[in-house]
C-alpha cells in the first residue's frame, strides 16, 4: 500500500503570518477601516481569504471591495516576511524519501503556486479556487491523494479546519503547535496527536502510519 503525507501550508510549513496582517491592514486602509493587530489576524485566518476579510471589516462593512484589495496587493507581497519554520526543510527532505506529499491550503491558488515554487519545487500544492470547496471539505483532500496516486495518509495542520478536515476525509490528523493555534485549541477541536518540534514529524507519522 502506497502512502502519502498532505500539508497545510500556513502556520505548518511557513509562517505567513506578518505579511498576512500587511495585507489585510493594507487592504482595510485603503477603504478607511481600523487596523488589525497581529494576534487578531492570527485568530481569524485559517478559512480562507474571504472569512479572513469578513471577520477583519468592522462589523456591517461590505468585505468585497476589501477581499479584492487585499488579494491584489496579497498577491504581490506574499514573500516579503514569509519562510518556513526553523526545522521544516529539513524535515520535508527526510520525509520526501519514504512518502508521496503534497501541499493542500485554504490560501488563494495563486499564492499557494506562487510560494511553493520559491520554497517547496517539485511538491505539488493546491489552493482555494473555483470548482472545489475549501477545507474542511474534503475535496481538496481527496483530490492531492489521487494525484498522488496514495491509498493512505497524513493531514499535517496547525487549525481546528485541519482536525476536521482530516475527519471528513477519513485519514489521521497530525497538529503542529507551532503555528496560528495554541494546544488548548488544538484539543479543544478534537486533535489526538500532536508534534511541538518539526524534528518529532517523521516518528509522529511513523506511528499513525502503522
Amino acid at each position: 500500500m502506497k502512502y502519502g503525507i498532505l500539508w497545510d501550508l500556513d502556520g505548518t510549513l511557513l509562517n505567513t503570518l506578518e505579511d498576512l496582517a500587511d495585507g489585510v491592514n493594507h487592504a482595510l486602509t485603503v477603504f478607511g477601516y481600523p487596523e488589525r493587530t497581529l494576534a487578531e489576524v492570527r485568530r481569524f485566518v485559517g478559512n480562507g481569504a474571504g472569512r479572513l476579510i469578513a471577520l477583519a471589516v468592522p462589523e456591517g462593512a461590505d468585505p468585497e471591495p476589501v477581499l479584492a484589495e487585499f488579494q491584489r496587493f496579497y498577491r504581490d507581497h506574499c514573500r516579503i516576511k514569509t519562510g518556513p519554520y526553523a526545522g521544516i526543510m529539513e524535515a520535508l527532505e527526510a520525509l520526501g524519501r519514504e512518502y508521496s506529499m503534497a501541499i493542500v491550503s485554504n490560501k488563494p491558488h495563486g499564492a499557494v503556486q506562487a510560494l511553493c515554487a520559491d520554497y517547496f519545487p517539485g511538491i505539488p500544492a493546491w489552493g482555494e479556487a473555483p470548482g472545489c470547496p475549501r477545507k474542511p471539505a474534503p475535496d481538496m483532500v481527496r483530490r492531492a491523494m489521487e494525484a498522488l496516486g496514495v491509498e493512505r495518509c497524513v493531514y499535517v495542520g496547525d487549525s481546528e479546519v485541519d482536525i476536521v478536515t482530516a475527519e471528513n476525509a477519513g485519514v489521521p490528523c497530525l497538529s503542529v503547535t507551532w503555528g496560528f493555534r495554541d494546544l488548548p485549541e488544538l484539543e479543544a477541536a478534537g486533535g489526538t496527536c500532536f508534534c511541538h518540534t518539526p524534528g518529532e514529524i517523521k516518528d509522529k507519522i511513523t506511528t499513525l502510519m502503522r
